[in-house]
């Protein structure tokens, strides 16, 4: 059967023919269990928020990881059973991790999508007992004779498994009289014991006793775009809108809108992200702003859903039709790009839904329907949902635009607020649509409390926004970053937009240009996932007083921006976004979210963090190691010293190797101490490229 793993070594068993030969029948383990000699407990990947399962995307390199014991000081060993969801089964055997817990580890790089089956079994390893204390013994003079024969005796029994190839058996059968030779000297004895080849065959097909089988768990692997992709935002009515002789601004439509997708999918993004694209509510219309007070002219906020001209299954008529919808995805698509579309479950005032469902909104005791709020925040062109009174009602109208959208070529739903709406909703909804549609992915605008956060990842969503952009020292960035790569990663997926049209960080305002660049360069290389909202690339970093919002926000009004002739002047971040972007493409490492390492430097604004592939787990057979050293003060330039655990892309400490800057194409001789000087205002950033790594 076809291998649908990427293994480190060493190599899975695959077939009933080349499997283990055990001596004795399993032993039921579980995660709990009271009776069997070697227990198997905290088995990963998990999910703490509830009887949920793991998830992972195509390609992603996922860590097995068990704690396993027995009593006393005989070894064992610990394999984790893979079943792919066509049935192929893979058994891996996981390595000690030495840190005094009895935890054992293996990774394995997940490529088949769909439903995989895996479960922890653990056994007394035999030999590598006899080994350790035959090693010790012998050594020491002590129970000689004793340890050659029980070897012996060991040799001859797998020496007469007939699973083996003929070669291997009679190697073992050799080994066996070398060991009752009286000949062979004590020094020959130790020879035996010690010999690595004979280790590595005896590891490879163990002589196992006690056997016990852990539970059977799921893991859901989906598309890799659930977890990887470089997303971009932006408005379609701004793309395209002209100035008027009058002064009014005419509305861009989808048909000018793909006059933007070449630039787009130059600056290396493959993911477009639409806000809502529907009919925007006259009542209560927010002017320029956020004003309560609109002008002729002011198209309002898209997330304020709904007029006479329809709802949530309708396109804005200043955009188009939906014919012309259905060919700006086809355009995206012929780019390269695939587009994702906002569900914003609310409505205007105005939406058809507050006529012909009254009952699905709070009214109030003067008879009034609640706005949506933040405290102190009014929201009072949108209409919140009330799930509790029609709760079948509204599942069943969110099903059908959510449908609707998929039969125009939408497979990606950004889901705005959806922790102000009920966890169980979200479950059911995303498990239907995904039961009819495996690739369809559900990206959480989830700015919210991590339970919350955490929660609506283990219910199904696929993606969630982050606290990324307000974690920007160097000790906030390390302590985010670890977080995500090991504490969460076996259920959250973080997409690191580093601005949104609601989101204009202090950092972003005050940092200037180096800001911008240093943001947009640990997202790319942080998570396999990132974004940027258009305006980004022109460094717009002029707040709304008393606000995170950017002034004269495209939410409340059409932008009409120069891109061509930001890039022209050099004034445009695009060149860097897609260099960034090419990075991305070219080195598998920045695919992975689990491999994240954070290393050390002497100064309190220089991060450095590294990201490692082997090359068995690397689509392309070769390792490949990045290193990500950064200057986190805009303001400053820094000169340090970095200290890295070089081991961990496998160059023994001390060593010196090669390392290239993909950014500015500078080479350098580096070891595991190394000096930098990172300028904010011309060079913040190192992305270092380790060559010829293992």
């Amino acid at each position: 059967m076809v291998t649908t793993t990427r293994v480190a070594h060493p190599r899975p068993w695959r077939s009933a023919s080349s499997l283990p030969v055990f001596d004795a029948p399993p032993q039921a383990g579980g995660e709990a269990t009271r009776s069997v000699r070697i227990p198997l407990a905290k088995p990963h990947p998990s999910v703490p928020w509830g009887p949920f399962r793991p998830k992972a995307f195509a390609g992603e390199v996922v860590p097995f990881t068990v704690t396993a014991f027995r009593e006393g000081h005989d070894r064992i060993g610990v394999l984790v059973r893979l079943t792919a969801p066509d049935g192929d089964v893979s058994l891996h055997r996981l390595r000690a991790l030495g840190d005094g817990f009895d935890r054992w580890t293996t990774e394995v790089a997940l490529v088949q999508e769909g439903t995989w089956m895996f479960r922890f079994e653990s056994f007394a390893d035999d030999f590598a007992t006899w080994q350790h204390a035959a090693d010790l013994k012998i050594a020491a003079g002590v129970d000689e004779q004793l340890m050659r024969e029980m070897g012996a005796l060991l040799f001859e029994r797998a020496g007469s498994q007939k699973a083996r190839a003929k070669a291997e058996r009679a190697r073992l059968v050799r080994a066996a009289a070398a060991l009752r030779d009286a000949a062979v000297d004590t020094d020959g004895a130790l020879v035996i014991v010690r010999d690595p080849e004979l280790a590595a065959v005896m590891h490879a097909r163990p002589l196992a006793s006690l056997y016990t089988v852990g539970a059977q768990h799921e893991l859901l692997v989906e598309r890799d775009r659930a977890g990887s992709g470089a997303w971009y935002e932006f408005f379609p009515r701004s793309e395209g809108a002209e100035v008027l002789a009058d002064g009014q601004i005419r509305s861009g439509t989808f048909q000018t809108a793909i006059r933007r997708l070449p630039a787009v999918a130059d600056m290396g993004f493959d993911v477009l992200y639409l806000p809502p694209i529907h009919p925007i509510g006259r009542i209560n219309r927010k002017g320029r702003n956020n004003t309560l007070d609109p002008q002729p002219g002011d198209p309002g906020s898209p997330w304020a859903i709904g007029s006479d001209e329809g709802g949530h299954d309708t396109v804005h008529p200043d955009l188009g039709t939906l014919e012309d919808f259905r060919a700006f995805v086809t355009a995206a698509r012929e780019a390269g790009i695939e587009v994702a579309l906002d569900f914003a479950l609310q409505a205007a005032p105005d939406h058809p839904w507050v006529r012909e469902h009254p009952e699905w909104f709070t009214t109030l005791p003067d008879g009034s329907i609640a706005y949506a709020e933040n405290p102190p925040k009014k929201y009072q062109d949108i209409y919140p949902i009330n799930f509790d009174i029609d709760p079948e009602g509204i599942r069943a109208e969110a099903l059908r635009v959510v449908r609707h959208w998929i039969d125009q070529g939408v497979k990606i739903f950004r889901v705005d607020n959806p922790h102000t709406k009920p966890l169980q909703f979200w479950e059911w909804l995303i498990a239907t649509v995904n039961a009819e549609h495996p690739d369809v992915v559900f990206l959480a605008e989830a700015f919210t409390r991590p339970a919350a956060l955490q929660s609506l990842a283990s219910v199904g969503f696929q993606q969630s926004y982050t606290y990324f952009t307000w974690r920007n020292t160097k000790v906030e960035l390390e302590e985010f970053l670890l977080s995500l790569a090991r504490d969460t990663a076996d259920f959250l997926r973080p997409n690191l937009f580093v601005n949104t049209p609601d989101i204009l960080t202090e950092y972003l305002q005050f940092g200037g240009r180096p800001a911008y660049r240093i943001r947009a360069a640990i997202a790319a290389t942080a998570a396999p996932t990132y974004g940027v909202y258009a305006g980004y690339e022109l460094y717009e970093n002029v707040a709304r007083p008393g606000s995170e919002e950017n002034i004269d926000n495209e939410k409340y009004e059409y932008k009409v921006r120069d891109w061509d002739g930001a890039v022209e002047r050099g004034d445009s971040l695009a060149p860097f976004l897609g260099r960034l972007n090419d990075i991305r493409r070219t080195h598998p490492a920045l695919g992975q979210l689990r491999n994240l390492r954070v290393h050390w430097s002497d100064d309190d604004a220089v991060l450095v963090y590294s990201k490692h592939l082997d090359g068995d787990l690397s689509p392309s057979g070769k390792s490949d190691t990045i290193i990500v050293v950064v200057n986190t003060d805009p303001h400053s330039v820094r000169e340090t010293m970095v200290h890295l655990d070089t081991t961990v892309w496998g160059v023994p400490a001390g060593d010196a190797y090669e390392v290239e800057d993909l950014l500015s194409g500078a080479r350098w001789t580096w070891a595991d101490h190394n000096f930098v000087r990172l300028d904010a205002f011309t060079e913040p950033v190192h992305i270092l490229h380790v060559k010829e790594t293992r």
